[in-house]
């Protein structure tokens, strides 16, 4: 099989895997290459897959859609953070995904404070009409 997961600004893996296990809502599953085609929401969790040679690699993602067709499978997500082990995937994962919140938590102070403002204007344009 051929593995790519995509994040918005680019391809985040592209590399063959023998085995993949995945989280969708209603559990862990795990595609080999003879899997029938199939799609599946995923929730956040590790993404896990085995190289040709038996190498077990992992991923932290964040929730998003996974589609085997045929030998390809494509994982598409927002977030994405790989890591050599479970413990160190899980201090990057605590590091950049709480970098990531205080982003999303400024980006939204900043809408709420263009929003106010374009409230306050229009409200002043109406109080001199």
């Amino acid at each position: 099989m051929r593995l790519q997961i995509l994040v918005p600004s680019h391809v985040f893996v592209e590399e063959p895997a023998r085995k993949i296990i995945a989280e969708a809502e209603n559990g862990h599953f795990c595609l080999l290459p003879r899997h029938v085609d199939f799609a599946a929401a995923l929730v956040p969790g590790i993404l896990s897959w085995w190289t040709p040679e038996g190498d077990e690699c992992l991923a932290a993602i964040d929730e998003g859609i996974l589609v085997k067709c045929g030998p390809d499978v494509w994982v598409s997500t927002r977030n994405a953070v790989r890591g050599p082990h479970l413990g160190a995937l899980r201090q990057t994962v605590d590091e950049v995904f709480r970098r990531l919140d205080e982003q999303e938590r400024k980006s939204r102070s900043a809408l709420a404070r263009m929003e106010a403002d374009f409230a306050r204007r229009f409200w002043e344009l109406g109080r001199r009409g």
